[in-house]
């Protein structure tokens, strides 16, 4: 990425912004297209600074970078997550609710099983309004976010998601087993979580 172009995310100059693409037209463009697979765009600068409006004005100009890996396999909701800044990570999901489903380096994590990893309850709820599907996602181990409430051991997270499966006739996720057979219910047995 051009170096003007990241000073410029990590500031969130808009300004700056625009007159890069007016010396440029093509500098949103430029090793950053679809066919580089992993790739650090302004927009996952903007997010892992929490820049908001130098995000939105990216993303209006290239939707396509939202859902853009970077080299360590982070997608931009993904490093505002990381990064704690909520407001940011809020508004994707307002732009675009799928956004939660998408997988990062991290054992395949979507930004759900992040948050509930991190254990922010808030998130949780918001993102599940948004997305309920995203309930049936799994990481690369194929573990559902009921399995990473209880491998991090987060028990209000775990007691808000436990409800989640049966308001969305999804019960049958209590039972999936991840790739070593784990069910939650051996998960809290073996964590003498009655």
């Amino acid at each position: 990425m051009d170096d003007r172009l990241r000073a410029a995310a990590q500031e969130g100059n808009i300004q700056l912004l625009y007159t890069l693409i007016q010396e440029d037209p093509n500098i949103l463009e430029r090793n950053m297209d679809d066919k580089f697979l992993l790739a650090d765009t302004p927009l996952h600068v903007a997010a892992s600074t929490g820049n908001l409006q130098f995000a939105a004005e990216v993303m209006k100009l290239k939707p396509s970078y939202a859902r853009k890996l970077n080299l360590d396999g982070h997608s931009p909701i993904h490093l505002a997550l990381r990064s704690g800044h909520h407001r940011v990570v809020e508004w994707f999901v307002s732009v675009d609710s799928n956004l939660v489903r998408d997988k990062g380096g991290d054992e395949g994590m979507t930004s759900l099983h992040y948050v509930i990893a991190q254990g922010n309850v808030n998130l949780l709820r918001s993102f599940l309004l948004a997305c309920p599907d995203s309930i049936e996602d799994l990481t690369t181990k194929r573990e559902t976010a009921l399995h990473v409430a209880l491998k991090y051991y987060v028990p209000r997270i775990f007691e808000a998601l436990v409800g989640w499966p049966k308001k969305t006739d999804k019960e049958d996720i209590l039972n999936w087993p991840d790739d070593d057979g784990t069910t939650i219910l051996h998960m809290a047995i073996s964590k003498n979580q009655t």
